[in-house]
Parts: C-alpha cells; sequence; structure tokens
C-alpha cells in the first residue's frame, strides 16, 4: 500500500480514498488490507483525513526517511 501511494504521488495534501488502497487486492484478503492500513497510520507512517464521503490517505511528508527506507528493503526483509 506504501508503494502504491508513492507511486501516485499521495504525500500530505495529495489523498486518495482509503477504498482505493485495496482496489486490486483479492476480496478474500481486503480484511487483511484494512487491518495493515490502521496500523501504518497509528504508526504515524500514513496519514488520514476523514471528510463527508469517506476516510482519505495520504503518506507521512513527517516520515518520508523512513517510508523511502520501507521500500528499498522490500516485503519481508
Amino acid at each position: 500500500m506504501i508503494k502504491k501511494l508513492k507511486r501516485s504521488g499521495k504525500w500530505g495534501g495529495a489523498h486518495t480514498s482509503s477504498d482505493n488502497l485495496t482496489k486490486g487486492i483479492p476480496k478474500h484478503m481486503k480484511g487483511e488490507a484494512k487491518k495493515v492500513t490502521k496500523e501504518l497510520i497509528e504508526e504515524g507512517l500514513l496519514i488520514s483525513k476523514p471528510t463527508s464521503y469517506g476516510l482519505e490517505i495520504s503518506l507521512n511528508p513527517k516520515k518520508r526517511g523512513e517510508i523511502e527506507e520501507i521500500l528499498r528493503k522490500g516485503p519481508g526483509d
């Protein structure tokens, strides 16, 4: 999800619907994806913005270095 947001340039004020994060994920994994999104918000890597039409999500620009390091290492490293 972090990679998807970075690829789309969703840092700080540029955000996307939380529903867009789970697009392309198999239905049986969507619950886990939502759980991971919540954990990333709690860790401060993602910023959430409640709106009248749903939750909007973006990468936290204050954590750019940490996010870049996570992406460099890749999954499971």
